[in-house]
Parts: C-alpha cells; structure tokens; sequence
C-alpha cells in the first residue's frame, strides 16, 4: 500500500522529505514487525502519518509537544515546531503562558531508538528536541492490567502524540499477564495519570493502537471527543471543554480560532 497523493504533494511542498532524508515513496512494514519482539530496526516512514502529524501542528498553532515514542515522527513534529515560532514566535513568547513554547518532549525506553533518532536531527532542529529514557513497566490503573512510563517528562503540552512503548518493552507481571506476547496489545496508562492538568484544547493523536484508545475512553474522565479514521488506522481525543482562565483561553482562541469555544455545550 504506497502513500497517497495528497500526502505525496504536502510532503514535496514542505520539504518534508529532506527533513528526514527519504523520499515519499510507498515504504511500508510487514504485518508482524509491530509484534516480533527481535525487531531491531527502526521503522520505515510512513508518509501518510508524517504529513497527519505535520499538518495537524501547523493548523492547530501547537506549541507543545509530548510524544511517547521516538522515529521519523520527532524529526517531522520538530520541523513542525520550527515553522511555527518563525510565523508565531513573538506573539506567543508576548501573550502565551508557556513555559515549553515550540519544544518537543520525547520518551522512549529504548536507547538504541533514541540514539538513532537524535543522530538523525539536523542542527537547526535539535536544540528544540527533549529526550527521556525510562523504563516501561507492568501495572495497574483502576484494578485494570496495563503498563506504565517509570517516568515523564514535566510539561504541559498541547499535543500528544501516542505511539509506544512497544508492548514487548514492558519489565514483569500481573498476575501472570504481560503485553510481551504476540497476541497482546499495547495497553499504556500514562495519559490518563496527568489528564487532569491537561487544559481544554489538548489533542492526542494514536497510530493505530484501537484497543489502548477503547482503554483510554473507557478510563478518562472529561469531556474528550473521539474521532476514528479506520483507513489511515488513527484516532484523535480532543479536550472540548471551557477554558480555564484568561490565559488558556487566549491560547485556545490563538490556537484554535475564537469559535472553538462555540462548540462546547
């Protein structure tokens, strides 16, 4: 299956391509990759994704990012970043609370991802680049099995992007069960740990990860909407609600439009 058309043509205008030295040509891993616990190599870019993520942070005016996860995906998220504080840097350093402002935030268990992933950033997009390396573990939330970050990183962001850890990274047990198995599946809980500092706005973005997400929802407890694109296999949760205060409601109407608020009931 070969990337699309439109994601083809935004990648080529954007230069996305050479963000990350790969040419937007159909690449696309094996069925079992995501599962094979031996699977060492980095995976092939997905352009499809790549160009969702890139677009979603250029229209969305996102300042801050939180990516569990790291790959091509840092590489296009900071490139993102980039653009915006050249068109809106000085407004929001003049009017926005934020402490992050146009930082990505990455955390990843596995060094070796890492490594590669920041030896593959260019200079004029590393210094906007955070790393942190932590463990992954088996846990509980609610009674319910699932794994959790040892860590993350203190901020507050605007995006989230949710794409690991990979559910053979996971160290013990519950009762017997892990997601190290081939017929498990990613089951993370750290989002639903910080929800409540969130703030009204918010957007997570899921590659794939159906069954996490249905975790998700089934967990959270504010008003998030959900939206599902079964063929580019995404989800996205958006925090609908009323801004907290002068401040987040000057981000939200910078961000998102004054109307956005118009949709919350």
């Amino acid at each position: 299956m070969g990337t699309s058309t439109n994601a083809s043509k935004y990648a080529a205008e954007n230069g996305l391509d050479r963000v990350i030295g790969i040419t937007s040509h159909g690449l696309q891993d094996g069925i079992f990759d995501a599962v094979n616990p031996q699977m060492n190599d980095p995976y092939k870019p997905d352009w499809d994704d790549l160009v969702r993520i890139h677009q979603l942070i250029r229209t969305r005016r996102v300042t801050t990012v939180l990516e569990f996860g790291c790959g091509y995906s840092t590489q296009i998220i900071a490139h993102a970043l980039m653009l915006n504080e050249i068109e809106h840097g000085e407004y929001v350093s003049a009017n926005l609370r934020r402490a992050n402002a146009f930082e990505i935030h990455a955390v990843d268990d596995m060094p070796e991802y890492v490594e590669i992933t920041r030896n593959r950033i260019s200079r004029d997009l590393a210094s906007r680049v955070n790393f942190m390396v932590t463990p992954v573990s088996m846990t509980t939330f609610s009674g319910r099995i699932c794994t959790e970050y040892e860590s993350i990183p203190n901020i507050c962001p605007d995006f989230i992007y949710l794409d690991g850890p990979s559910q053979h990274s996971a160290v013990g047990n519950i009762n017997g069960i892990s997601t190290a198995h081939s017929d498990r599946l990613p089951m993370s809980s750290d989002i639903l740990k910080i929800e409540h500092f969130l703030l009204p706005g918010t957007l997570i973005l899921i590659d794939g990860r159906t069954a996490n997400t249905r975790f998700l929802i089934a967990n959270l407890q504010r008003r998030w909407v959900h939206t599902h694109d079964p063929v580019g296999d995404v989800h996205t949760l958006e925090l609908i609600e009323r801004p907290l205060g002068p401040y987040n409601q000057l981000q939200v109407d910078f961000c998102l439009g004054k109307n956005w608020s118009t949709q919350i009931k």
